[in-house]
This record gives structure tokens, C-alpha cells and sequence, in this order.
């Protein structure tokens, strides 16, 4: 027996192109779209404005299959964290981290990591696969529907927040629990190309998700020739993995940096601002005691960003066991934030969420001896 097309794979037009290959015509293709992603809808027996016939050809052919979750933890302050499984032996981390005007899901887009960053839990378990679209699509699929089971048990006041109809900058968000998407998750996303800009597609269609392009965010390591790809396939916001003022440091915690150094990095960023839907770059720097966190470096690193328009989100290093990294006190983070400030660099210290699920930047690592 022919195995089933899961169609969580499928952007609209390739929906639409598989549809055509059954014999059916394209507003079919979008009558089902709308029912998986915008009703998050599995069983085709509910899709009740689709013909008779034509549910039970679906049924016989295809299906709508969404990782299963392993395990499902809460933190104190209303972080979700969920172990999905994505094959034997496999499995991927998913957070929700919710707050006042926003509900925001980082996910992931390989198995491990191949990229080795010192600092990254998901780095040390190494590299196992890319995800397919529906695996990456699937852990949004599925956020959507889990939290909205808990608000219906009463389950999840903390996690809706108050659900307001605009965020910080005015913008309307999403009727759906998660109104943004970050690609922070395990796993380099422009390592894993054309699945990542698939299922980002499938974000923005005002079909299934209708995120707007400033709501969905792509993070790199630093990917120089797929930075310079994603500005022509689908320039979504933009935050780039610095973590270093220079080269020399750069190269000894995040080993990408010898094949794209900052030079090239930072004009690749350049060049992604002409097309971006921010006016910015995001560039991350995890405070490492000792390594990265001294004056002189919040100096090079102000001079580094001069040539970029750029937000600085320092965050403080989140421990692992095994790290072999101390994260910098807190009154260093604030004066780091005061020299870039002072050089007219914009710098926020991100807030750790979920660290008592193990759920915070750079925790990641999809143990499933945990589950």
C-alpha cells in the first residue's frame, strides 16, 4: 500500500499543483489549506464544505500528519516547552514564550546542530537531519491547537496574556495563540534552505497563518551566501548569532566564523536591509564571563555595528551541564548595555524565560531520557 501524502508539506501553490495531478481544480486545494492551517483541522470527515467524494479520495490518498508530542512542560513564568518526535531516535524542542501583547513560538528546523557553538547546548548534541516542512510547519500546527485546548480548560490565563488586538509597535496581531514566530529553535534554518522558506511561506499566506513579515523572525549563525538567498527567496525580519566584537573570539566560540568572517558577515547584513521589513538588523551577543563581556569589547563592538542599523539584544549566558561557560554578572551586562548605549548603539537585555524547563537561548537539546 502506497504511503499517504502528508500534505502539512505543502505550500498553497504546491497544493494547488497536487490537487491539479488528482483531477481536481485550485479552489479545492484552497478549501482544504484554509481547513488545516487557519481551523487547524486533521480529520478530512470535518472539512463539511468539501464534497462527499472528494473527502473520501483525500482519505484514500493523503492525510494531515503533525509531530506527536512527547512531553509538554510549564515554567513558572508561563513558558511552554514541548518535546515533539519526529522519527526513531529523534526528537525536537518547541517553546511558546508568551507575554502581555504578543505570543511568540521558537522553533526549530534540523535535528541537533551542526555548526558547533561553543556556548549552545543543541551544538553539542551534534547534527542528525534537516526537518521537512511539515515537521517544521507542524510544531506551529500543533502550538496553535495545544494552547488552545489549555485556554479552553482555563488552563492558560498566563499564557494568553490579555490577548490584546495590537502589539508594542501598533501592529494587529493574530487571533491565534501564537502571534509571532522566531526560527531559534535547534538547528542552523539557512542550513536547512528551501524546507525553512516553505514553511514561512506557509506563516505569511493570508490562506493559512497570516503573519506579517515583521513577525516572523529568521536567526543565523551567520550562513553569508543564504543570507544573500533568503533576501530574494523571502526577506522576513532578520537576527544574526554575533556573540563577538572581533574575529579572534568569534573563531574560538562559533567555529563559522573562519569560513564567513564578520567583514563579510556584516556586508551580507548590509545588503539584507534593502529589502528587509524592519530597518534593522537584530544581532544577538550572549555574555560570556571572561570572554566577551569587558569593556573594551562593548567599545569594538559599537565600532564593529556603525556601518550596519542594528539592535543589540544581550543575553545572559543560560548554563548547561558541561558548558564550560560562566554567564557574566548581572551589573556587567548593564554596564556593557551602557557603553554601546553611550555609542549610540541600540542595546536591550533579553529577559531568560523558561530556564526551569530547561527552555531558554541556547538550553535546547531535545533529550528524550527526559520526556
Amino acid at each position: 500500500m502506497a504511503e499517504k501524502v502528508n500534505l502539512l508539506n505543502f505550500t498553497l501553490p504546491a497544493l494547488t499543483e497536487w490537487f491539479a495531478s488528482q483531477g481536481e481544480k485550485p479552489f479545492r486545494a484552497r478549501q482544504v489549506y484554509k481547513w488545516i492551517h487557519q481551523r487547524g483541522v486533521a480529520e478530512f470527515d470535518a472539512m463539511t464544505d468539501i464534497a462527499k467524494s472528494l473527502r473520501e479520495k483525500l482519505k484514500a490518498s493523503a492525510e494531515i500528519r503533525a509531530p506527536a508530542i512527547l512531553s509538554e512542560h510549564r515554567s513558572g513564568d508561563g513558558t511552554v516547552k514541548w518535546l515533539f518526535d519526529v522519527g526513531v531516535g529523534n526528537g525536537i524542542e518547541t517553546v511558546f514564550i508568551p507575554e502581555d501583547d504578543r505570543g511568540t513560538l521558537c522553533v526549530s528546523s534540523q535535528v541537533g546542530c551542526a555548526l558547533d557553538c561553543k556556548f549552545c547546548s543543541t551544538g553539542r548534541q551534534g547534527f542528525n537531519r534537516d526537518l521537512a516542512v511539515g515537521e517544521i510547519i507542524g510544531q506551529l500546527w500543533v502550538a496553535n491547537k495545544r494552547l488552545e485546548e489549555m485556554e479552553a480548560e482555563g488552563q492558560s490565563s498566563r499564557l494568553m496574556g490579555d490577548r490584546a488586538p495590537a502589539d508594542a509597535e501598533g501592529e494587529a496581531r493574530s487571533p491565534r495563540p501564537v502571534s509571532n514566530v522566531v526560527m531559534m529553535g535547534m538547528g542552523e534554518p539557512l542550513n536547512n534552505f528551501q524546507p525553512v522558506v516553505d514553511s514561512m511561506a506557509i506563516m505569511l499566506d493570508d490562506n493559512a497563518y497570516g503573519l506579517s513579515r515583521r513577525r516572523v523572525t529568521l536567526s543565523t549563525s551567520g550562513v553569508v551566501p543564504n543570507i544573500r538567498k533568503l533576501k530574494d527567496a523571502l526577506p522576513v525580519a532578520l537576527a544574526v548569532s554575533l556573540h563577538a566584537p572581533n574575529d579572534e573570539i568569534r573563531s574560538r566560540i562559533m567555529p563559522v566564523n573562519d569560513a564567513y568572517p564578520i567583514a563579510k558577515l556584516l556586508e551580507a547584513c548590509r545588503e539584507y536591509l534593502e529589502v528587509a521589513p524592519r530597518d534593522f538588523i537584530t544581532f544577538e551577543y550572549v555574555m560570556l564571563k571572561g570572554v566577551n563581556d569587558a569593556p573594551e569589547h562593548a567599545k569594538q563592538l559599537a565600532k564593529l555595528l556603525k556601518s550596519v542599523p542594528s539592535k543589540v539584544n544581550l543575553i545572559p549566558f543560560n548554563p548547561f551541564p558541561g558548558a564550560g561557560f560562566v554567564a557574566s554578572p548581572r551589573e556587567r551586562i548593564v554596564r556593557f548595555q551602557a557603553i554601546l548605549r553611550d555609542h549610540g548603539v541600540h542595546a536591550t537585555i533579553r529577559e531568560s524565560r523558561g530556564q526551569d524547563i530547561q527552555a531558554a537561548c541556547g538550553q535546547l537539546a531535545a533529550a528524550r531520557a527526559a520526556a
